[in-house]
């Protein structure tokens, strides 16, 4: 049951990223360019998302385990960091140079395999850098 529910809820998600264009990095970049050609339908999106978190919230509140798991895995860092920060910008420099975040990316793979190999692999290698770095301070 476990499995089926992670696949529809993944399918479901690449569902609605595809529905709403954001595999599309050129209505990416149009909805990040608020002084230039600038396109608003993705604060539909944010606005959906928003809504279904609040949904999630609702549902965890009145639980007390989840359906399929153990117990509830929600962060509860409180504070801003530098990490928080650093890695902030970090994306949004990233999403906002080549508009694709990491789940529309890794679709790129199949439908601009040129540009989603050079994304997927900058993905990987900050990952990677992120986990050596990680590693090394952690000692």
């Amino acid at each position: 049951m476990y499995a089926i529910v992670t696949l529809v809820s993944g399918l479901l998600f690449g569902l609605g990223l595809a529905f709403s264009e954001m595999t599309n990095p050129a209505v990416v970049i149009g909805f990040l360019d608020v002084f230039g050609d600038w396109n608003p339908s993705l604060l539909i999106v944010m606005a959906s998302a928003i809504v279904v978190g609040m949904i999630g919230y609702t549902i965890k509140n009145k639980r007390l385990k989840p359906l399929l798991g153990g117990y509830w895995q929600v962060p509860n860092l409180r504070h801003i960091d530098s990490k928080l920060v650093v890695g902030s910008v970090l994306f949004g420099i990233g999403w906002g140079l080549s508009g694709y975040c990491p789940g529309p990316g890794l679709t790129a793979l199949i439908n601009n395999p040129s540009e989603g190999f050079y994304f997927v692999s900058a993905l990987m290698l900050g990952s990677g850098l992120h986990f050596i770095q990680t590693r090394i301070t952690n000692k």
